[in-house]
């Protein structure tokens, strides 16, 4: 079964961004959708899609580990591995959907049946008082989630270092992180995601102001440039430590592995060139004995792409959700996309488990 043509769709959400969507056809009237969001600016994504399509027209949906080996070029930028990965997703989806099975299977057959979630309140909270963190956070618990994460800190930078005390900024993020934990309670896991705003001397001090409430994780404390940095924050601070979003190649995430610095690792399905590469990271990270929690600030097709990859894998921990950007984002695939108790199940239905349903113009 060959490709017969390639769609991009681009959906307006929110001030945040848009999310990129694209639909391979096979010349048998089967179609597969991936979803290619967050790529760094997405009329360049949406190009290089367009400029790979004439050299995959005729391509083997089956021939996934070839597509990857020919196209996925370690030193092309965020903008085309985002192109690759959506493109890939899709043969996933044309694949299962012309053998009548779901993805997991054939990567290898599920390790469980539904894919815990956290809610990332990140980027529907406007509000960036205490109170206005506080109160998503209590609404999310509210819809069933067991697991929250918030980005604090984004008001702070490394300029706010200072002897013997915190700047107000970082005081701020701090003071947002406790009453998350006050308004929650202790049973909720919590996250905080420092989008590397950080030295190590400032995280470490600041960490020690979050030791009472037992973080889940403290991510990206540090800029990933400097791996001995992080190490050096990993063996200070009592938090396990999570990152590697940014990282986009096996190789990158073989160096992030071997420094022994990270506890879980946050490989993006839209980026490092789709389902089989994340599953190969997965198991790198493995052999490591590293957790991994895919990074997936995205729509409802990097959702379902990434909750059949994760149902096969052994040292899946979580998967990240953003939470309450668009109330019609269920409706955006068919069946509806369905949350239960911070929990989506793991569909059998073929390919993906999911068709796109574009919302009317």
């Amino acid at each position: 079964m060959t490709i017969k043509d390639i769609e991009t769709h681009v959906v307006h959400v929110n001030h945040r961004g848009d999310w990129v969507f694209v639909q391979v056809h096979a010349e048998d009237g089967l179609t597969g959708v991936g979803e290619a969001s967050h790529g760094r600016g997405d009329a360049g994504v949406v190009q290089i899609i367009n400029e790979l399509k004439p050299a995959l027209i005729g391509w083997d949906v089956f021939q996934i580990e070839d597509f990857h080996r020919r196209f996925y070029h370690e030193h092309e930028g965020h903008r085309y591995h985002t192109a690759i990965s959506g493109i890939e997703h899709a043969l996933w989806a044309l694949a299962g959907k012309a053998l009548g099975v779901p993805a997991y299977r054939l990567l290898g057959g599920s390790c469980r049946q539904k894919i815990r979630l956290y809610a990332n309140i990140n980027r529907a909270t406007v509000d960036r008082t205490p109170e206005g963190f506080a109160q998503n956070a209590q609404k999310a618990v509210e819809e069933g989630f067991t697991a929250i994460k918030c980005a604090p800190f984004d008001d702070a930078s490394v300029r706010d270092i200072s002897r013997g005390t915190l700047a107000p900024a970082v005081r701020m993020g701090i003071e947002r992180i406790r009453r998350i934990r006050e308004t929650i309670g202790p049973e909720v896991d919590l996250m905080v995601d420092c989008h590397s705003r950080f030295n190590p001397g400032l995280i470490i001090q600041t960490a020690r102001e979050l030791d009472d409430l037992h973080l889940f994780w403290v991510e990206d404390p540090v800029p990933l440039t400097d791996l001995d940095a992080l190490s050096h924050v990993s063996q200070s601070t009592s938090m396990p430590i999570a990152t590697g979003e940014t990282l986009r190649t096996k190789a990158g995430f073989r160096r992030l592995l071997a420094q022994g610095a990270a506890d879980f690792i946050l490989p993006d399905i839209k980026h490092v060139g789709g389902i089989l590469e994340l599953k190969k990271i997965a198991a790198m990270a493995e052999a490591a004995n590293v957790m991994v929690t895919p990074h997936n600030p995205s729509g409802p097709v990097a959702t379902a792409a990434s909750v059949q990859c994760m149902a096969t894998v052994p040292n899946f921990a979580i998967l990240e959700y953003a939470w309450g950007e668009v109330a019609w984002r269920p409706e955006l695939v068919n069946p509806p996309e369905r949350i239960i108790d911070g929990f989506i199940e793991l569909s059998n239905r073929p390919g993906l488990g999911i068709d796109l349903v574009l919302p009317e113009t």
